[in-house]
């Protein structure tokens, strides 16, 4: 009777306590990466004037296109560092009708 008593008190206490934020800790996460992931050498690289075959060459395809006729590209990466915050990085470049690069617009969070 003793010996149930011992084993029904440890399991309680190993369930109660296998939620504590201590166990985080120990639990591995991985460092997520989404997106297109831009150097700051690559970044340097695109210039106003371009065409999109050469934004293509250095950047690749973009995560996004803007579908309503804006000719806007958006490089989108984040990232997110073991338990750290979540960082995004948003590189936008919008075209004329030509397909020369208009405008750059970088972004940090």
């Amino acid at each position: 009777m003793y010996h149930k008593k011992i084993i029904v008190v440890t399991i309680l206490f190993l369930l109660l306590t296998t939620s504590c934020s201590s166990l985080n800790q120990i639990v591995y996460q991985p460092n997520i990466d989404q997106g297109n992931y831009l150097t700051s050498t690559d970044i340097k690289k695109i210039k106003k004037g371009m065409t999109k075959k050469e934004v293509l060459h250095i950047l690749g395809t973009p995560m996004l296109k803007d579908l309503f006729g804006t000719q806007t590209w958006f490089y989108i990466c984040r990232q997110q560092l073991y338990r750290k915050k979540v960082r995004q990085q948003t590189l936008s470049l919008t075209f004329n009708n030509f397909d020369v690069l208009i405008k750059i617009n970088k972004k940090s969070s």
